[in-house]
């Protein structure tokens, strides 16, 4: 099956997941800043930081999102090709 697959070729989802990913680790690292003051002992950083943090779990949720969509794509494509 492998021999058939482009190595670039986009399957239904994987915007998703790579966009999901992307907002995941921009979240990471506004949670590291974000974190960073209190071992630091430093001034915090403002509310909206704590905002930016939050972008972690919604990074999470469009890559599920995308993986679902994955994975309904491939059982639609072995249904076809069963049925």
């Amino acid at each position: 099956m492998r021999d058939k697959t482009q190595p670039n070729s986009a399957e239904p989802g994987d915007r998703l997941i790579r966009a999901g990913v992307i907002v995941f680790f921009v979240g990471a690292v506004a949670t590291l800043v974000t974190v960073a003051p209190l071992f630091l002992d430093t001034t915090p950083f403002p509310t909206y930081m704590f905002g930016l943090s939050m972008l972690m779990g919604v990074g999470f949720l469009i890559a599920g999102a995308g993986v679902l969509q994955s994975v309904a794509a491939g059982r639609r494509k072995a249904r076809s090709k069963t049925g």
